[in-house]
């Protein structure tokens, strides 16, 4: 049984989904598993792959949920968005990472996707 941490999460992915539906992606995988760890959502927009990062938060009391994408968050995203291109022989393709914010306020979630929220980082 998820905790309510974990399902306020999912809905945040959930809505995240929704909303990157809505602005033209395509998206092919949600919650990607492999050895090195998760990537929330998998899309496509345009011709280029998306890897998408979704961070929830109740509230922006303790800043922005963008900034909780840290540099060791993108290294590890990186490794993952490394080995799914290798695994689907997609190593050629053009590919970024987005990241896409759920702040719940009352009333309506607000929903932000950032393009191109950060490079490949691999060191």
């Amino acid at each position: 049984m998820r905790n309510r941490q974990q399902q306020f999460g999912e809905k945040g992915e959930s809505l995240a989904a929704r909303h990157l539906k809505k602005n033209g992606y395509q998206i092919l995988e949600q919650n990607y598993c492999n050895r090195l760890g998760e990537i929330d959502i998998i899309a496509l927009e345009d011709k280029t792959l998306v890897f998408v990062e979704v961070k929830s938060r109740k509230s922006t009391r303790y800043g922005s949920p963008k900034w909780a994408v840290t540099p060791r968050k993108q290294r590890k995203i990186s490794m993952i968005a490394l080995a799914y291109l290798k695994s689907t022989g997609q190593t050629r393709a053009r590919a970024r990472f987005d990241v896409v914010t759920v702040t719940a306020n009352r009333g309506a979630p607000r929903i932000e996707i950032i393009k191109n929220a950060f490079e490949l980082a691999y060191e």
